[in-house]
């Protein structure tokens, strides 16, 4: 029998605590009915699958790794959301949807791929007038972030970080304590334990620069 570890770790349902703060911004939007919605950089569908509970829309989560997308449609048929929920295999740097087209842009984690700025200025078109572009993005120069969003076309709506060690006991904690759990497990499998050193590795990078892994929600509106 071959051991899926990826499915084991199971990162997902440790993600799954942040999404209280995915809602949190989502509800600083007004209400919108049957919003449709693109999710860019979504990977496996946390955030996305939260969007489709909170909203009667419809939404495309937007991914390059075919892999994570795969894992999101999976979850899709399972809930029953296939009607409303759909992914697209893109780049965000070849993305080709049609101007104002959308009700809300959300990125969590994905902006830096391409600059916050560049982001905001490239992604403004596919909004409908009104529109509303949400953020999720690593708190380093969040001042300067501030200032370039009336500077691309937008106002505002709110910010909020989030708490200082949010990523570290939702996440990355209970991550360590199933790797940890996986390591008895699989004592005797050297080739899971070298893909859980791995794991740790990361973990480890994570511990000596808490710092860079806070977080910061931009909730802004289209001018």
């Amino acid at each position: 029998m071959t051991i899926n570890i990826e499915d084991e770790l199971n990162e997902d349902i440790f993600r799954e605590r942040l999404n209280k703060y995915t809602k949190k911004a989502f509800r600083m939007l007004p209400e919108i009915d049957k919003p449709r919605i693109l999710d860019i950089g979504c990977g496996t569908g946390v955030p996305t699958l939260e969007l489709a509970r909170l909203t009667n829309g419809q939404i495309i989560g937007l991914d390059t790794d075919q892999n994570s997308l795969d894992k999101l449609n999976k979850k899709i048929k399972e809930k029953g959301l296939s009607e409303r929920v759909e992914t697209v295999k893109c780049s965000m740097f070849e993305m080709d949807f049609t101007d104002e087209s959308f009700d809300v842009i959300w990125s969590e984690g994905s902006v830096s791929v391409i600059g916050f700025e560049r982001g905001l200025r490239d992604w403004r078109r596919f909004l409908k007038p009104g529109g509303f572009l949400v953020i999720h993005d690593e708190i380093k120069n969040t001042e300067e972030k501030l200032k370039k969003i009336p500077e691309c076309g937008y106002n505002l709506l709110g910010h909020f970080r989030l708490p200082e060690d949010a990523w570290w006991k939702e996440y990355y904690q209970p991550c360590e304590k199933r790797i940890e759990k996986l390591r008895v497990k699989y004592r005797d499998n050297p080739k899971i334990l070298t893909v859980l050193s791995e794991e740790q590795r990361k973990i480890d990078d994570v511990k000596r620069n808490l710092e860079l892994h806070r977080s910061v929600f931009f909730i802004m509106q289209k001018k």
